[in-house]
């Protein structure tokens, strides 16, 4: 069966990038892929916001935009998977093309303007979920032309928390004019005190947590001021990171200079870095999900030892296949035994305190 995987993966390169995509999610959405779940490490399980994960590898936003192919995403051996971003209302997203390979930097450039079929037809898709599906969060945007973005946020929080198992404030993508600038101090606390307030409206009893995906390219300050408003009830955890408007002089991709965000390999220094120092802001009181060119076990667990309690990608099964989820999840498991860990949650933000501190690992 990985052969059949491979091969796939093999095909799928052949075809231009969006039309690749289309094929997947088409496919696992038809349950014409085959599962490649296997039993989960209990190492590797961790209990957040109430909810158990069988592991802490999750799908990040941007491939099941409208909650087409979350079951057969998740039967590839997630722990857990983020659709969207949805819009309220449907919009198409930027002119085509704008989405583009780098596989010399083992990158993606995308520009794809939050392209969503809109609340109504997510609502629909997730209304047929199962339990057993497994875990599935939902990250909101706000549509274009929008004037009020609190509306638009609060829009999707009111129409799909009571089908969520986690919602996300997604104001960090780059290819929606003017959205980062909701990262501030000001506009943040004010946008999540609309979300909230939504969210308490549609789900009153049991409530979604609520977690804020922010940018790699922020300011000391901007970072700060994340993690005050975050703390101060705003959040209830943080999603680290989105991807990059920089360009690393590395990049060798013929694409590399597109307009967009970049993900991939040449995020996982930047994108980590910034986990680090959202741990160390919040003084790792709220949990963490790490993203940003996570391609191996090694990958996970840099993130995992910086500060996040769980992981997400994406730019990496465009290049290695599903077979990459398992891989991860062993090679993971491997390490946290070879460091003396029995849990995952030992290991969260093992590389904030002293080698005194931490179980008898390898100082690294």
């Amino acid at each position: 069966m990985p052969d059949l995987h491979r091969l796939a993966t093999a095909v799928l390169r052949l075809l231009p990038p969006e039309t690749a995509h289309r094929v997947t999610v088409a496919a696992l959405a038809a349950g014409l892929v085959p599962p490649l779940r296997a039993a989960d490490d209990p190492a590797l399980r961790i209990r957040l916001w109430g909810r158990e994960f069988p592991n802490p590898i999750g799908l990040a936003a941007g491939f099941d935009k409208d909650a087409r192919a979350f079951a057969g995403c998740l039967r590839l051996g997630f722990g857990f998977v983020e659709i969207g971003s949805v819009t309220p209302r449907p919009q198409p997203g930027n002119p085509q093309p704008r989405l583009f390979r780098l596989p010399e930097d083992a990158a993606i450039v995308n520009r794809m303007g939050f392209n969503s079929r809109g609340l109504d037809y997510a609502a629909g898709r997730l209304a047929h979920r199962r339990a057993k599906d497994g875990i599935v969060g939902v990250n909101l945007g706000k549509n274009k032309d929008s004037t009020d973005a609190a509306s638009d946020y609060a829009a999707g929080a009111r129409r799909l928390a009571a089908d969520a198992d986690y919602l996300v404030v997604n104001v960090s993508s780059p290819n929606t004019p003017g959205l980062r600038a909701l990262q501030g101090r000001e506009p943040l606390a004010e946008l999540l005190e609309a979300v909230r307030a939504a969210r308490a409206e549609a789900t009153p009893t049991r409530p979604p947590p609520l977690l804020l995906k922010i940018a790699p390219d922020l300011t000391e300050e901007d970072k700060s001021d994340i993690a005050e408003v975050a703390l101060a009830g705003g959040a209830d955890g943080l999603i680290v990171s989105n991807t990059t408007t920089a360009r690393p002089a590395s990049l060798r991709g013929r694409h590399a200079r597109e307009a967009g965000g970049l993900s991939g390999k040449p995020l996982f220094g930047p994108s980590t870095a910034v986990l680090a120092d959202m741990y160390r802001l919040t003084g790792g009181r709220l949990p963490l999900v790490g993203v940003g060119g996570v391609a191996s076990g090694a990958d996970a667990y840099a993130k995992i030892r910086a500060g996040a309690s769980l992981v997400q990608l994406y730019t990496a099964l465009v290049y290695q296949g599903p077979g990459l989820v398992h891989r991860i999840r062993r090679e993971l498991a491997a390490r946290l035994r070879a460091d003396g860990y029995q849990r995952l949650e030992q290991a969260v933000g093992a590389d904030h305190r002293s080698p005194a501190a931490r179980p008898a690992e390898t100082v690294r």
